[in-house]
């Protein structure tokens, strides 16, 4: 028997069920601007913001990006983000702007359909880093 009122560990147990109706918009981060202060995280209702490995030093400089397809347009992101780098598009035009080179520097997406054919870096956030040996 399981216990229903415990909450999944991983975001392969979420739970992904189409939304009943579509945001007006969902928040797009610039991840020029992103420093990987993780403050956005802290205030998403729903987990949809993951940390990327940044691309000049993978284990000091992270960055952040946002599941489109989980988000749900609250704003909370982008009006907690100290540096302001994150945008709310519309709904229409998000999935397009994340995937574009001048916001996207490297995404955990690309299995995602609407990361496909981004220019950006991909990254496996399945694999562990590498770290230098001492």
């Amino acid at each position: 028997m399981s216990d229903q009122s415990t909450m999944p560990l991983d975001h392969e147990s979420v739970d992904l069920r189409p939304m009943k109706k579509k945001p007006r918009e969902l928040a797009v981060i610039n991840q020029y601007g992103c420093t990987g202060c993780e403050v956005c995280i802290e205030f998403c209702p729903v987990d949809c913001i993951y940390i990327v490995p940044g691309p000049e030093e993978p284990q000091r400089k992270k960055l952040v990006e946002i599941d489109l397809d989980i988000c749900i347009g609250c704003k909370l992101c982008s009006k907690y983000c100290p540096w302001e780098t994150i945008d709310m598009i519309k709904y229409d035009e998000a999935y397009k702007k994340a995937a574009d080179p001048d916001y996207t520097i490297r995404t955990v997406f690309d299995e995602k359909i609407w990361m496909k054919d981004a220019p950006a870096e991909r990254v496996d956030w399945r694999i562990e880093p590498e770290y230098p040996a001492r």
